[in-house]
């Protein structure tokens, strides 16, 4: 566990760096958007990702890396979005947004440590186009969870799903060897 942990955080230092020179260029304009917007920029990524898988080429030039890049930081976005709902604060500093970031990420790793102690990092033995497949299935779950106003019977909420496929994505990018 202690090499994941290490390499979780080599990809989160990176994701961390464009996130705060984006928050330098843009400061937190990303806040405008609701969560609906924000899984519908998570697909795009993850369907960009799959396509390329399929189609084995690609005209644009970000790499498959990027765009798992992408989807880990707008998955943060997401979870701050969550725990800034009561706030209407549009711009918010750049040293308070980072340790929100760093919380969001905090309690991301919690959830990989004790699933990695349950499941034994099966992941590692896993497809990055299956993965990809699955962060795919968890928009689904949460589109259809934001159609029914975050109502569910018997499922995690949003905020859990956003957490797996942060994690899935860094586990792409590990096996990516980035």
């Amino acid at each position: 566990m202690v090499q994941t942990e290490n390499q979780y955080i080599y990809i989160i230092e990176k994701c961390k760096s464009l996130f705060e020179n984006k928050t330098k260029d843009y400061g937190t304009a990303w806040r405008i958007m609701r969560l609906p917007s924000i899984t519908d920029q998570i697909f795009i990524k993850a369907q960009r990702i799959r396509s390329i898988q399929e189609k084995g080429t690609q005209k644009i030039g970000d790499d498959i890396n990027s765009e798992f890049i992408g989807i880990i930081n707008y998955c943060i976005i997401a979870m701050l979005q969550i725990d800034l709902k009561n706030d209407s604060q549009m711009d918010i500093p750049l040293d308070k947004i980072l340790n929100l970031y760093d919380s969001c990420v905090h309690k991301t790793l919690d959830l990989l440590r004790n699933k990695n102690h349950d499941y034994g990092e099966a992941w590692r033995d896993m497809r990055v186009s299956s993965m990809t497949d699955l962060i795919l299935m968890k928009i689904k779950r949460v589109k259809q969870m934001e159609d029914n106003d975050g109502k569910t019977l018997v499922s995690e909420g949003v905020e859990a799903n956003y957490q797996d496929m942060m994690n899935y994505a860094v586990f792409c990018l590990i096996k990516l060897e980035i």
